[in-house]
């Protein structure tokens, strides 16, 4: 696994290409051949609800000028990554993000959009490599999430990544539970 810089990730640098290698999945730079899946992935009602967003309801020719300005002017406090199969499928997203360098941590969020990868341990993979990611490249202590009160199925791929419930939240109508992951908690469950 070629390992992007501690700088890179906090800076939100260019990764120029570098990917991240997990059992069933590769993590990569968002780029512009998204965006056809990413805009239907937005339009989905299903993904909607359960990302906890309105659908998607401007056309896909306004949704690609934002996408490609998104692309092309990063946000040092958001690093969203594509969740590709070894062999080169583009199957979700992932992303850091709320990074706070002072605090030692940062969120974490993860949608598998192709829903064949669904239920297969993809989303569990994703959520490993990118949690390992961060705690090798970073010196962050803690990382966190959120997930909706109903959403077992997500909730047990975050258990299984080592996450913990620590509190819940209500905003917008929604019923979250707020996970953690403590960089001592990762070390212990990787043996070291």
């Amino acid at each position: 696994m070629k390992l992007w810089k501690r700088a890179d990730f906090i800076g939100l640098k260019s990764l120029n290409g570098n990917i991240i290698i997990g059992k069933k999945i590769r993590l990569r730079e968002k780029t512009l051949s998204d965006v056809r899946n990413d805009y239907q992935w937005q339009i989905d009602p299903e993904l909607a609800e359960l990302d906890a967003s309105p659908i998607l309801e401007i056309s896909f020719s306004v949704y690609l000028l934002d996408y490609s300005s998104g692309i092309h002017h990063k946000d040092r406090h958001r690093f969203p990554l594509a969740i590709e199969t070894l062999d080169g499928k583009h199957i979700g997203n992932c992303n850091c993000y709320d990074i706070n360098v002072g605090k030692a941590e940062a969120q974490v969020g993860i949608m598998i959009g192709d829903k064949e990868y669904w239920g297969k341990g993809f989303g569990t993979d994703a959520v490993n490599t990118l949690v390992s990611h961060i705690y090798m490249a970073s010196s962050f202590n803690r990382l966190y999430l959120k997930t909706l009160d109903w959403n077992k199925r997500a909730q047990k791929c975050f258990s299984k990544c080592g996450f913990t419930p620590y509190g819940t939240l209500k905003r917008d109508g929604y019923n979250f539970i707020l996970m953690e992951l403590k960089r001592g908690e990762w070390e212990k469950r990787r043996g070291g």
